[in-house]
């Protein structure tokens, strides 16, 4: 038998944790003195210990926990629960991360409005292009719904190239069409010498000129492309532009680390 201090300490929780589990009845002592009230455990109860503050730790209410041990859940059926919620736990963790990302992007930006502009714009034509390409569906433009939709067509477009045979000739290029109940078809096209034939599982489709792109590159990966985006809305604006057409990213070098990528940004522009 333990006392209460050395069941915490075997349990590796708080004396006050355990009288609040025997004040709700979620860990009764073995055995109470009745004359001095004093708590004594047994060795296997620290195997519900165990279960509370794993299933405490992974979310779950005290009353959810309590129904879960009560109802003799079996080791089994407890590590599959135990391994789902760790597995939602891990995606709330990665949304969070991802989200800390995008804070940190607009707080860089806000720091830096007013100061002189650090991106460099040039204006320029940009040839007509055939390219191959897949397309698929993002809920807006939040960088959460376009990267895990972006990333994985480019993927999925070089193996298809690869089985057809068909080799890039140019840089990728990622471009977006809003739709009007607010998503955004996502294009991933690879530059192509090529004729559109049956039996190919991609599109084949020309890219138009555009007269007048007002241009930036960006160095670094594509989560922290808000602020060469934004520096290139304000200098179209304050030069007497408007956007005309779809903007395109157009990848300039590929790197295994993001933070070696360089991708020209283009906007389509013409005289307000």
């Amino acid at each position: 038998m333990f006392s209460i201090g050395d069941f915490a300490r075997h349990g590796r929780v708080s004396v006050r944790m355990l009288r609040h589990y025997d004040g709700i009845g979620l860990l009764r002592p073995d055995v109470v003195d009745p004359a001095t009230g004093y708590r004594s455990y047994a060795a296997g109860q620290l195997a519900r210990l165990n279960r509370i503050v794993a299933l405490k730790e992974l979310g779950f209410t005290l009353e959810q926990v309590r129904r879960i041990l009560d109802d003799e859940v079996s080791g089994a059926e407890l590590r599959g629960m135990l391994i789902l919620r760790r597995a939602e736990l891990e995606q709330r963790i990665a949304a969070d991360r991802d989200r800390l990302v995008q804070v940190e992007t607009r707080l860089r930006v806000i720091e830096k409005e007013g100061a002189m502009p650090v991106h460099d714009v040039v204006v320029k034509s940009v040839p007509a292009v055939r390219v191959a390409e897949l397309t698929g569906e993002a809920g807006d433009f939040e960088p959460k719904s376009i990267g895990p939709v972006v990333g994985p067509l480019f993927e999925e477009l070089c193996a298809r190239l690869e089985r057809a045979g068909v080799d890039p000739v140019g840089p990728a290029i990622a471009y977006y069409d809003e739709r009007p109940d607010g998503s955004v078809l996502v294009h991933a096209a690879m530059p192509v010498a090529a004729e559109p034939g049956a039996g190919q599982d991609f599109s084949i489709v020309d890219l138009p000129a555009v007269e007048q792109a007002a241009t930036v590159v960006h160095r670094g990966g594509m989560d922290e492309v808000l602020e060469p985006w934004q520096a290139l809305g304000r200098w179209i604006d304050a030069n007497g532009y408007r956007s005309h057409g779809p903007a395109r990213e157009v990848t300039l070098e590929f790197t295994q680390d993001p933070s070696g990528w360089v991708t020209e940004l283009q906007e389509p522009i013409a005289r307000r």
